[in-house]
């Protein structure tokens, strides 16, 4: 029961879309401009770099006021799976994220709203998952990339810190977070399916945080070029 209990207190929180407030709050729908995800690299090209920043502190802080959240409730008297309903509270953030009911399900990918469970969740996923994901970007300007990578780090970074006894639970509680986390994985890698193919067809497109990126919200051409048979809209 708590595991459900936990992942609608993050399903709630998780499903508070930044991209879609603050693009309504600008006078658009953000799933109808750039590729049509409700996240922060579509925000940053859409409405430049000021409001991409706002959209990742967004998504990074709803993960991390839902687990903190989850901490102070329930983790004295769930000592012994405490870990893991921490990952429940950030999984339910992710859908809430990606899958928002009041939005037809539409949302983002999920990647900050990850970022933020791994920050809350423990501080040794900090310095790897930054190391992942900024120095890919720097490297290559590709946030995909960067994200896909971020995920594979978050899954074997999870098993390694289980195995050597960080989170201080017992074996069968640690399979079940290896779970979690490796269905979260899959689902971002779902998610990111069309960005797979166009990285497979060397056409995926690069972002600067400097530099120009910002889309044009009347026509869209630069974004019908971008989204081609709108597969991207996951």
């Amino acid at each position: 029961m708590i595991r459900v209990v936990c992942l609608l207190i993050g399903y709630s929180l998780g499903s508070l879309q930044t991209a879609y407030i603050l693009g309504r709050i600008k006078g658009i729908d953000i799933r109808e401009h750039g590729s049509g995800n409700a996240g922060t690299t579509n925000t940053l090209r859409v409405l430049g770099t000021k409001a991409g920043l706002i959209v990742f502190v967004g998504d990074l802080m709803k993960s991390i006021i839902a687990i903190l959240l989850t901490r102070v409730l329930f983790a004295d008297k769930y000592a012994d799976i405490a870990p893991l309903i921490m990952i429940y509270t950030g999984a339910g953030c992710v859908l809430g994220h990606n899958f928002p009911f009041y939005l037809k399900f539409k949302g983002g990918k999920g990647i900050a709203t990850t970022g933020g469970m791994m920050i809350a969740a423990h501080w040794l996923y900090i310095p790897f998952g930054l190391l992942v994901f900024f120095g890919n970007f720097f490297i290559t300007h590709i946030v995909s990339i960067g994200s896909l990578l971020l995920y594979l780090c978050f899954f074997v970074e999870t098993i390694i810190l289980g195995q050597l006894g960080i989170f201080g639970v017992e074996q069968p509680v640690l399979n079940e977070l290896y779970v979690i986390v490796f269905l979260l994985t899959v689902l971002a890698f779902y998610m990111h399916r069309a960005n797979i193919k166009r990285l497979l067809a060397k056409s995926e497109r690069k972002t600067y945080l400097l530099k120009k990126n910002k889309m044009d919200i009347e026509t869209n051409s630069d974004a019908r070029d971008y989204k081609g048979e709108g597969e991207d809209k996951n």
